[in-house]
């Protein structure tokens, strides 16, 4: 549940040093920021209001936003209150009524909630179906070790496998597809590895970056700062595009090569197309 900022004398620094330090639930800094995958010093920065610290406003807001979920705050009202402090327009808007580069915040928050509340709906469903027919599953694990239990009896008897015989297992069923890519930086996380297998187009982070990738139809369905040696697995397929915080920090592999970069360091970049051929040079 969050709280509604009632002390508008208090500055968004004082705000979340206020919530992290009293109540409860005294926090260490280095601790939510090991949580939120977000350096330490920029946390401290958003306490001190020291945001020079910190390389572009769409990480001053995002980090902002998150650390005030993270605290129990309104974040709403802190990405607010903090655009107050910066001199920012309350809705980043130009004289045409557009959103001003930077300012378009995606939070998948919501969508990672969601994703985890249907993942422990569906085991809850499982187990209970498991334990309504847990007869016929008992019957069946009984029936599979009698089977295997044979199959061994049977080969040690005849001599085809033996306490010595090799087990040779195919690396080429379990390897994943990045195997060939000799990354810049060392893997630190990895991120949509439901598609590793299949992947043409793989997201390194060597510097910190917010990344963004949308599908066909627009709908967003990756969105968070990857730091140094984080990987994303572009799933297969045309008509997916992302957008780069930090355009000079992605490096972008296609099919186990490195292709250009996307753009300079510190430099947003949005509409980049995911095609694998749009990606290589000609």
């Amino acid at each position: 549940m969050t709280e509604n900022i009632n002390n508008s004398e208090m500055s968004v620094g004082e705000i979340l040093r206020n919530a992290r330090t009293t109540g409860r639930r005294k926090r260490e800094l280095q601790t939510i920021a090991k949580q939120l995958c977000i350096r330490e010093e920029f946390l401290q920065a958003l306490e001190d209001g020291n945001y020079k610290v910190i390389p572009e406003t769409v990480y001053i807001l995002g980090f902002a936003r998150n650390y005030a979920m993270e605290l129990g705050l309104e974040p709403d009202e802190i990405v607010a209150k903090i655009k107050r402090e910066m001199g920012i327009a309350p809705e980043c808007d130009d004289d045409d009524g557009k959103k001003e580069p930077g300012c378009e915040l995606p939070d998948n928050t919501n969508n990672t909630n969601n994703a985890n509340h249907k993942f422990i709906d569906g085991i809850k469903k499982s187990m209970k179906y498991v334990r309504r027919h847990w007869i016929w599953f008992t019957a069946g694990a009984v029936v599979l070790i009698a089977l295997v239990g044979g199959a061994m009896l049977a080969g040690a008897s005849s001599g085809e496998v033996t306490s010595e015989t090799p087990v040779v297992i195919d690396i080429a069923e379990t390897a994943t597809n990045d195997a060939d890519v000799e990354y810049t930086v060392a893997v630190r996380e990895r991120f949509g590895t439901e598609n590793s297998e299949n992947a043409d187009v793989i997201l390194q982070a060597t510097q910190d970056s917010w990344v963004e990738i949308k599908d066909r139809g627009g709908d967003t369905i990756f969105g968070r700062v990857l730091v140094p040696g984080d990987v994303y697995y572009v799933p297969s397929g045309n008509g997916y595009s992302a957008t780069f915080g930090n355009a000079g920090g992605i490096d972008v592999w296609v099919n186990g090569k490195l292709a250009p970069k996307q753009g300079d360091e510190h430099v947003r970049k949005s509409g980049i197309s995911l095609n694998p051929s749009d990606l290589v040079s000609e």
